[in-house]
Formats: structure tokens, C-alpha cells, sequence
């Protein structure tokens, strides 16, 4: 009885030092996995979307909750005015979460591009959702009240040719990604006031 007191206690002591370890190293690199995403993942979105922005919206960038999730939004500055942000919202595709780089323009509340960043969709079929542009076209222009669905479900628009599940999942973040801006709108109000300089 008394050895497996002490394999117990041995082993206690083991997972906890072995989960301390991992907790640092995670805490260590976060920033640096954060920064890989940014450069790789979502910067070609951001970059694609705020084209002609006169700042980097990758550096000028803030973090807001809503509900039990945290946004990250990248300002755009065109024409002297920082008035644009870009953030990710998801959807649930064929093979898994799809996410989705959406721009608005606070002043007149439209989309001014949409990009996906992340998914796990079919090749040659799915995965065009990222690789079409005339897909993601789409979206520019429309307005934050707008129906965002495919035609096939009473919106507007064209659903990918053989993926309408992945079309839907990049209409959903989107749908999603603009009631969380319609929510924050006056959160983002102010606090793209501090990027104005």
C-alpha cells in the first residue's frame, strides 16, 4: 500500500511539472504563432481587402470581445480617414470551419471586400471558395442590413459550381461577421479614433 502511495505521488508531481512545462512553452510562443498567422494565413486577406490603404492594418490593429469571443480588427486608412476595419468571422463548410475576411466601411456600412482565409474544403471543388476571385467579388459593396445567402436560399449570391455547402459556409461568416459589427459598431467608433492621427 505503501508503494502505490508513493507511485502516486510521483506521478502527480511528474504531470504537474510536465504540465507547467507545456503551459510556458505555450505562453512563450504565443506571440510568435500569432505573428506566423498574421504574415501567412490572414495577412494576404488583410492585404488584399485594405489594398490602397495608406498604413499597415496589420500593425494597426485592436481587439474587442464579443461574447465569449475575441475579434481582432485591422484598420484601414484611405484618404487621410482611418474609417475601415477587417476581421474574421467562420462558418461550418463540407470538410470543416472555413474563415472569412470581411472589410466595412464604417461611414456608409458596406462591405468592401470579403476573402477566405482558412478552410479544409474539397480540392478543385471547395477549395475555389478561396482560389476564385469572381466568388469573392460577390460580396463588395453590400450593405451590413443586407440577406447574405446564396440564390439557391433567396439571396444573391452565385453559389460555387458543385460546392453550394462551402458557398453557404462562406455566406454564414459572413452573415455572422456583420451582426458582430452591427453590435460593436459603437465599440469600433471609438476605438479607431485612436488610429485618426
Amino acid at each position: 500500500m505503501n508503494e502505490m502511495i508513493k507511485m502516486v505521488v510521483v506521478l502527480t508531481i511528474l504531470s504537474s511539472v510536465s504540465g507547467g512545462l507545456l503551459a510556458a512553452i505555450h505562453d512563450g510562443t504565443a506571440a510568435q504563432i500569432e505573428n506566423q498567422q498574421l504574415k501567412f494565413v490572414k495577412g494576404p486577406a488583410i492585404k488584399t481587402i485594405l489594398e490602397g490603404s495608406a498604413n499597415d492594418p496589420i500593425v494597426d490593429r485592436f481587439k474587442i470581445v464579443d461574447g465569449e469571443t475575441e475579434l481582432s480588427f485591422f484598420v484601414g486608412k484611405f484618404n487621410g480617414k482611418a474609417n475601415t476595419v477587417a476581421f474574421e468571422g467562420f462558418g461550418k463548410g463540407y470538410g470543416g470551419d472555413i474563415g472569412v475576411m470581411i472589410g466595412i466601411n464604417l461611414d456608409d456600412d458596406k462591405l468592401i471586400g470579403a476573402a477566405v482565409t482558412t478552410h479544409s474544403e474539397t480540392p478543385g471543388l471547395g477549395a475555389k471558395s478561396k482560389e476564385d476571385p469572381s466568388f469573392s467579388l460577390q460580396f463588395k459593396g453590400l450593405s451590413v442590413d443586407e440577406n447574405v445567402k446564396v440564390t439557391n436560399d433567396g439571396g444573391g449570391i452565385n453559389a460555387i459550381s458543385g460546392a453550394t455547402i462551402t458557398s453557404r459556409a462562406v455566406c454564414d461568416a459572413v452573415a455572422k461577421s456583420l451582426a458582430s459589427y452591427k453590435r460593436l459598431k459603437p465599440q469600433l467608433a471609438e476605438q479607431i479614433k485612436a488610429f485618426e492621427n
